[in-house]
């Protein structure tokens, strides 16, 4: 017999309901807000609908060049990618054999999890200032006194902002990596060997396929956890600001629709690197279960 729904079900689908509405009505509110028209303000209701605020976004708000700060976030989203990706596949591969020191090292990579984020940045700040008065004593002990004069400082988007986000992004893609070699079959691997291949065609054609779309995920985490880092970048970023950092100095000046535009935009990035993901690894998983198949077929 069919029993029906409980009013603890319906309790719960309703505070469930509530819940989401909480976590993402405001968003939904901005993207909503960014498309009014010339004359629109901060609240409902809308006055008009257009691509007034998108428009005049990247030609300048008259406080920050957003365009720049935006393009300054995605580079450095790419590379904080990347090196996520190449350090987090590395790493794994590495640990899958006990070395001295390997203990302290998985501690002290996943201890960034731990720390606030603020307490990051100022030490990794902190650190690039001891730098700069070593190069500057050392510049000066070597009778280059003009270059210790014109040195301002090593910080900069590359060094201690790209940094900043390793430290957030890395461990991330670790804890990925290890939980795909915990499961990973090792008897592939040797099968190649047999085979005659090498450790580096072994790894090339036998378990990147197989790890591939994890590796896509990894990607996935390393470029939108530093797309949108606030406080890792606050002290860390040097002279010029990232994205996030330039939208939450703008939360306290402008008072027109641009900056929901700009909330759009960034969230849209989100949200197209995120279906770019999910959209390969689907690929790569059919790309595996066919190939699979067709071997299996070419056994019977």
């Amino acid at each position: 017999m069919r029993e029906g729904r409980s009013k603890a079900f319906y309790l719960l689908a309703l505070f469930f309901g509530a819940y989401v509405l909480f976590l993402y009505g405001p968003m939904f509110a901005i993207f909503i807000l960014s498309f009014q028209g010339p004359d629109g303000g901060l609240t409902f209701p809308m006055n008009g609908v257009s691509l007034h605020w998108f428009g005049k976004l990247f030609s300048g708000t008259g406080i920050v060049d957003i365009g720049a700060a935006f393009v300054r976030s995605l580079k450095l989203g790419l590379v904080v990618m990347v090196l996520t990706v190449v350090l987090s596949v590395a790493a794994g591969m590495a640990f899958r054999k006990r070395f001295a020191g390997s203990a302290l090292l998985f501690y002290t990579a996943i201890g960034s999890l731990i720390v606030p984020s603020i307490i990051t940045s100022l030490g990794i700040a902190l650190e690039f200032r001891l730098i700069d008065d070593f190069v500057r004593k050392t510049l000066v002990e070597w009778g280059a006194g003009s270059w210790a004069s014109e040195w301002s400082t090593g910080m900069g988007l590359y060094t201690s902002g790209l940094g900043a986000h390793l430290t957030w992004t890395l461990p991330f893609g670790l804890l990925i990596m290890f939980a795909i070699f915990n499961r990973f079959d090792g008897r592939l691997e040797e099968a190649a060997r047999d085979l005659g291949a090498t450790p580096w065609q072994t790894f090339r054609h036998v378990v990147l396929p197989i790890i591939l779309p994890s590796v896509v995920g990894i990607g996935l985490f390393g470029f939108t956890l530093s797309w949108d880092e606030l406080a890792r970048s606050s002290q860390a970023i040097g002279p010029v600001n990232t994205l996030p950092l330039e939208l939450q100095g703008l939360t306290t000046t402008v008072t027109k629709p641009d900056i929901y535009a700009l909330g759009t935009l960034t969230s849209a990035v989100s949200f197209l690197v995120i279906f770019a993901a999910l959209g390969t690894i689907k690929l790569l998983q059919s790309r595996q279960a066919r190939h699979g198949s067709d071997a299996g077929k070419g056994m019977v």
